[in-house]
């Protein structure tokens, strides 16, 4: 993994805006690593999302391999630069590959994210697989403020695999999270990302209100957050997929208002990003967390 940055730029005393400012810098700068390496992703995902996060990484300059059985688990997870694994629609088989991979991307040192679609009480099974999952300890959690918020202990009403909390609310208990993850990103009108290495927590603004209505782009943004992993420091790997999704949404939605024809301009936008867009459209906030 490339080493990019040096987040101690971020606890000195500079104006939040000068922060702000170098924090744009370092997405600029993963998203030109990601272009010149792109790295090999192993996406153990679910059978709604294979297809649409695949494309994702590949427009976005990454390289997918959907290898979620466990008779190849070990073996191409040691070969990977990073790995996705996400519980939208687990199978028996499915979730041996996880368990291996997770156990072998911990020994390996790769960066993994996981994402725990339909964490809760109404889904026993493959909420006790996520519980045995964070024993290997995932490079970042990323899910939407209802998981987020139940995997950190306060059980609040969900809608099926969708939330019904605000992602405003939940980043203050997230913070447990920290124990088992090394970065905590939950999406939302506005996304969170908290670590253990910065004293703020980072609020990603933009997108659309459309993007929900696609399915699978959160799926997709925890691959993307994967692929960003293997080239960056993992907050800034969180920062830049939040901060790519977020300026992709929002020009696609300038461009159309209707589901269909958003959904093509957003994965165009994927495609089509710049350092120079990133400069011009990031909109990130710090928020401080001690004195």
């Amino acid at each position: 993994m490339t080493q990019l940055l040096d987040l101690s730029l971020l606890n000195t005393k500079q104006s939040i805006q000068d922060q702000t400012d170098v924090l744009v810098a370092y997405v600029a700068e993963a998203w030109t690593a990601l272009q010149t390496q792109q790295p090999l992703v192993q996406c153990i995902t679910n059978s709604v999302a294979a297809n649409y996060a695949a494309n994702v990484l590949l427009a976005a300059g990454a390289s997918p391999a959907m290898i979620d059985n466990p008779f190849e688990a070990e073996s191409f997870t040691r070969i990977s630069a990073a790995l996705s694994i996400n519980l939208g629609t687990p199978t028996s088989e499915q979730l041996q590959a996880m368990q291996i991979s997770a156990q072998t991307a911990q020994q390996q040192n790769i960066p993994w994210v996981l994402d725990p679609v339909g964490y809760g009480p109404f889904l026993k099974w493959r909420s006790e697989m996520v519980d045995q999952l964070l024993a290997f300890q995932p490079t970042v959690i990323r899910g939407n403020a209802s998981e987020i918020s139940t995997l950190a202990g306060k059980q609040i009403e969900t809608k099926g695999v969708d939330s019904t909390a605000s992602s405003a609310d939940v980043y203050h208990q997230a913070k447990t999270l920290l124990a088992q993850a090394k970065v905590i990103a939950i999406s939302g009108e506005s996304d969170y990302i908290l670590s253990k290495q910065l004293d703020a927590v980072i609020q990603v603004n933009g997108g659309s209100h459309l993007q929900p209505k696609i399915t699978a782009t959160g799926c997709a943004l925890g691959a993307l957050i994967a692929a960003y992993s293997a080239v960056t420091n993992p907050v800034i790997a969180a920062l830049s997929a939040h901060v790519h999704f977020a300026i992709a949404g929002q020009l696609a939605y300038a461009r159309s208002q209707s589901t269909g024809s958003f959904n093509v301009a957003f994965m165009d936008h994927i495609h089509q990003m710049k350092a120079e867009t990133i400069y011009e459209y990031a909109d990130i906030q710090l928020i401080r967390t001690s004195a």
